[in-house]
Order: structure tokens, then sequence, then C-alpha cells
């Protein structure tokens, strides 16, 4: 089983529709947090840790991880999905089903 962890700015959007997709996944377990001071629920170096694979939803998340936390020996995939989207859009979800295909 893999620990797959998403993350976004403020983790209301974007990384819970993500981790909604995997919700009672037979192989995976999924998470989300935020990047931002005003996210539901903020990143910490204990959810990295715990994360097989994490996804970024933009590359500014991508440099954020790297200057605030130590990222030693995780693979991370930018996923390049704009904030343009509420919690569980349709085009969101047929976004991330293609773009997580090899994981569902």
């Amino acid at each position: 089983m893999a620990n797959l962890f998403f993350i976004c700015s403020k983790n209301q959007w974007r990384s819970p529709t993500a981790e909604l997709l995997f919700k009672n996944h037979p192989v995976h377990l999924a998470y989300s947090a935020g990047t931002s001071d005003k996210a539901r629920i903020r990143i910490s170096q204990k959810m990295i840790d715990r994360a097989d694979i994490i996804f970024v939803m933009e590359r500014k998340h991508q440099q954020l991880l790297k200057q605030r936390f130590d990222m030693t020996g995780k693979q991370l995939v930018v996923l390049d999905i704009e904030d343009n989207y509420q919690f569980n859009d349709q085009e969101l979800v047929a976004i991330l089903e293609e773009v997580l295909r090899e994981y569902l």
C-alpha cells in the first residue's frame, strides 16, 4: 500500500478532491494538506515523512516544500492544475482521473 499525499494552497478544493478519489481504495491511502497559513489542514514534516509519493498541484507548491521541509528521498510529482476549480468539480475530477490513472 502506498501513501499518496496531495498538496495545494489552502486544502479546500483541489487536494481534498484528489484525496476523495482514493476513498476506500483497495491499494492506496490518500491524504491532503495545504501550504498556506490559512490552509484547512497545514502541511507538516510528519505528513511528508509518511508519504510514499507527494503530488503538488502547482510548481509553486514544489518550491515551497523544498524551501521549508526535508524532502530527501521523496518522490514529488507536479500535476500542473491551476486553482480554477471548486471542491469535487466534475472538470477537476476528470483532470485528476486522467493524470492519476496509473494510481487509480
